[in-house]
């Protein structure tokens, strides 16, 4: 406190040897410092806005943080779409595969007997003094009958359709001579080719090449 002399110099002491009163003070200026109250509320407007700045980077943080999720929603509702479609394109694509693996066995097993058929033919014909007169086919042998002028026909003819590739084992049957040509000199035969499989057939082109020299 600041205390000021209004009416200057020092007081004169009062006649009769009586004390001297002292001058009036007067305080300017007030109170011992900040007051509690002041401290709080300013404590608390400092803890308000502190609330405020994080929970509004919060709201932030959790608005991104949602706009993030619904877009990867949106991502792996596409991705699902995408795979939905290469599925269904797989099954359509494996579908028209087994529709053509058909199509091509029912074409094999359609041209399989003629082309089986020609070749026996051809090796007939190139086989020297003997035909056919019938052909059975059970879906594993083939089975058949003719007439040759010679056991040796017989033999060089089953060596022929051994050499085609298509037969497992190529087998006489039966061999009798047939009385019924008296000036000709005449044997039934019937003769058994057990098939190979597709797979495993393969003709031998050495032997069309002779076939085609001889006929």
């Amino acid at each position: 406190m600041i205390r000021i002399n209004l009416l200057g110099g020092v007081p004169k002491a009062r006649r009769g040897g009586g004390k001297s009163r002292p001058a009036p003070e007067y305080a300017v200026g007030g109170g011992d410092g900040p007051s509690t109250l002041i401290f709080i509320l300013v404590g608390f407007a400092l803890a308000t806005a502190v609330w405020f700045f994080w929970d509004g980077r919060i709201n932030a943080e959790n608005k991104d943080l949602q706009a993030k999720m619904a877009k990867a929603m949106q991502e792996n509702q596409r991705l699902a779409e995408v795979k939905a479609h290469y599925e269904a394109t797989q099954r359509q694509a494996e579908a028209f595969r087994r529709r053509v693996g058909v199509i091509n066995e029912l074409k094999v097993k359609q041209t399989g007997p003629q082309e089986l058929l020609d070749l026996v033919a051809t090796t007939v014909n190139a086989s020297d003094a003997v035909w056919l007169d019938a052909m059975t086919d059970d879906g594993k042998a083939l089975t058949f009958s003719g007439m040759a002028l010679s056991p040796n026909s017989v033999a060089d003819l089953m060596a022929n359709l051994q050499k085609t590739g298509k037969f497992k084992s190529v087998e006489i049957k039966e061999a009798v001579q047939d009385s019924t040509f008296k000036d000709l000199q005449a044997f039934k035969f019937e003769l058994v080719c057990e098939r190979l499989p597709d797979s495993q057939s393969k003709p031998d082109t050495s032997k069309a090449a002779g076939a085609a020299s001889k006929s």
